[in-house]
C-alpha cells in the first residue's frame, strides 16, 4: 500500500505581523507611559458616560419617575463597568504597550478636553 501526502491548497505565508513579542521585551518608561495615558483616557470615557447617562431631573431619588431616565441610568452604569472592566486589563504585548503610548499622546488630551467641556 503506498502513502499518499495530502497538501493544502493555499500556500504557506508567512506574516511578518502576527509574530508577538511579550510585554517584557519593552522599556519601563514606555510601559509606564502607556499605562498612564490608557488609564487617564479611559477615565475621561468613564466621565463623559457618567455626564451624558445622569438622569435629566433634578435628583437621583427621583430616577423611577420618568422611565426614559432610568433607562438612561441603567446602560450609563452597565456602560461604565464595562470600561472601567477594561482599565484593569493591560495589554499582552509590547506592540499594545507601543500603540497605547503613541495613539494616548493623541486622544488622552483630546478625551479630557472633551470631559471638561461636558462637565461645564
Amino acid at each position: 500500500m503506498h502513502q499518499v501526502e495530502t497538501m493544502s491548497t493555499k500556500p504557506a505565508q508567512l506574516n511578518p505581523f502576527a509574530i508577538e513579542r511579550p510585554a517584557s521585551d519593552i522599556s519601563i518608561g514606555l510601559r509606564t507611559l502607556a499605562i498612564l495615558l490608557r488609564a487617564l483616557f479611559i477615565s475621561a470615557v468613564v466621565a463623559i458616560t457618567v455626564r451624558v447617562s445622569s438622569p435629566q431631573s433634578e435628583t437621583l431619588s427621583s430616577v423611577y419617575e420618568t422611565p426614559e431616565d432610568f433607562v438612561r441610568l441603567a446602560l450609563g452604569f452597565a456602560v461604565c463597568l464595562g470600561i472601567v472592566l477594561h482599565l484593569f486589563t493591560l495589554p499582552r504585548t509590547a506592540e499594545g504597550y507601543r500603540t497605547w503610548a503613541y495613539l494616548g499622546l493623541l486622544v488622552a488630551p483630546l478625551a479630557c478636553a472633551a470631559a471638561i467641556l461636558i462637565w461645564r
